[in-house]
């Protein structure tokens, strides 16, 4: 079988397809389908989710934590290492929704500088449960505003716009990712970084 060149790419620069060190982690990149806020695929032919060995290494550990807790749940990647290249038509669709270019800035991480994404060192996720059926997490994958916040939960719960059991179900993952070493995001709940960007930029370099 013939290795995508974007793929062969991110394998050179020593990533690690994160299936093959656990196949129990599933994965459906969002952005190789027309499923996300861009409403077209981006990826191509990248299907497979790839990090830096270390973080694949940390996303087993907190699998394995959520399936300690509860047997029938496993992880959903949505997105995981994501070429810089990409990055630039994620920037670019923000115009077509009418995001101000002040205001860009909060959905999708300036190309010149990078996302963690590009870098492989970081990684949007969810929980399934035994059917295979993503957890209510009270907004879907790359929904922009209060409501995806982690910082703004409780304000939203008292408004009676989020529910204990959406909180709760995001308590899931965010406890495992902490315990296994990543950084929550104060507003995607989905999204997990491993280190700062500084820090991925010095270690690793940009995937290009």
């Amino acid at each position: 079988m013939k290795i995508p060149a974007i793929e062969q790419k991110m394998i050179e620069q020593g990533l690690v397809d994160i299936q093959k060190l656990d196949s129990n982690i599933k994965v459906e990149l969002k952005y190789s389908t027309t499923d996300n806020f861009v409403g077209k695929d981006v990826y191509g032919d990248l299907n497979r989710a790839y990090l830096q060995p270390e973080m694949a290494r940390r996303l087993v550990k907190a699998n394995a934590l959520i399936r300690k807790k509860h047997p029938d749940y496993t992880l959903l990647v949505y997105d995981a290492a994501r070429p810089n290249s990409v990055q630039y038509a994620l920037w670019d669709a923000l115009d077509n929704l009418k995001i101000p270019a002040k205001n860009k800035k909060m959905y999708v991480a300036d190309p010149k500088i990078g996302s963690n994404h590009n870098f492989g060192c970081a990684v949007d996720l969810t929980v399934v449960d035994g059917k295979g059926k993503p957890l209510d997490m009270g907004t879907k994958y790359d929904f922009f505003g209060p409501l995806a916040y982690p910082r703004s939960e409780q304000e939203m719960l008292e408004k009676g716009k989020l529910t204990q059991q959406q909180i709760s179900n995001r308590q899931i993952l965010r406890t495992a990712m902490n315990q296994a070493g990543f950084k929550t995001n104060t507003t995607e709940w989905w999204h997990f970084d491993g280190m700062s960007k500084a820090q991925a930029r010095a270690k690793y370099g940009m995937i290009k």
